[in-house]
């Protein structure tokens, strides 16, 4: 359960922090559910800005510049903080870009790191000792990057006022449940119904394999597999993969 969000009230006040490099469907993900919502209540639940660290429109990964109101200040105080970032994210370490979102996290009810977003929500440290998600491709790389962090192969991980999504489809799904959190479960049916989206899947679902071709395997078997996938220029023993995957 969400619980964090049975503290607001609506209108519940989101700043989406966009970092150049990320998908306009992960964008779109993060918003669309919450103006559906809005839609569907009839009045402004979720009051959103998209913002980024300048001010200027940050260049997403298919060319496009997002526009955005202007720029996120340090100080600036929200109830629901989106960090949504995609290439480069893991990348990025310039100190004051670090502080500034460690400062403006703390500050935040709830804090929600969409797809690379769990990268830089990790540098600031407030994701030690939580669990998490990330995209399966960066899975390895962030759990050797960020020991303190328990990394889940889920969808969408839900860990006190921290949440963090491995992609758009689960940011999507997350977003509906936000919904449900905030509206109850008939708003957040209607919300998934207006985009036709008849399958949502839980936090605990594992990401979506395409090798597999199916999600009804044990998610440790999917793990294993991503781990054979991302280490073919040198392959990892079986007893290694098995250590990893606790099997």
């Amino acid at each position: 359960a969400i619980t964090a969000l049975t503290k607001l009230r609506p209108p519940i006040s989101v700043d989406l922090l966009i970092v150049p490099g990320s998908s306009l469907m992960t964008a779109s993900s993060s918003v669309e559910p919450l103006r559906a919502a809005n839609r569907q209540a009839g009045r402004t639940v979720f009051d959103w800005r998209f913002v980024s660290f300048d001010g200027d429109p940050p260049m997403t990964s298919s060319g496009i510049g997002l526009p955005v109101s202007g720029r996120h200040l340090p100080s600036s105080r929200c109830d629901i903080l989106v960090v949504v970032a995609g290439y480069g994210a893991a990348q990025m370490t310039d100190r004051k870009l670090i502080a500034h979102l460690y400062r403006t996290a703390r500050q935040a009810t709830v804090v929600i790191g969409v797809e690379s977003g769990p990268w830089l929500l990790a540098r600031t440290g407030l994701l030690d000792d939580h669990r998490a998600a990330t995209h399966w491709e960066d899975f390895e790389e962030f759990a050797a990057a960020f020991p303190n962090v328990e990394l889940r192969p889920d969808r969408y991980v839900v860990d006190g006022r921290f949440i963090t999504t491995s992609g758009a489809s689960p940011t999507f799904d997350l977003m509906v449940d936000v919904v449900r959190q905030v509206l109850g479960h008939p708003a957040a049916l209607d919300v998934a119904s207006s985009f036709v989206h008849d399958d949502l899947r839980a936090a605990g679902d594992a990401q979506v394999n395409v090798t597999l071709g199916d999600t009804n395997h044990d998610p440790r078997l999917v793990r294993a597999i991503r781990i054979m996938e991302t280490h073919i220029d040198a392959p990892l023993s079986i007893a290694a993969i098995a250590k990893r995957v606790s099997m």
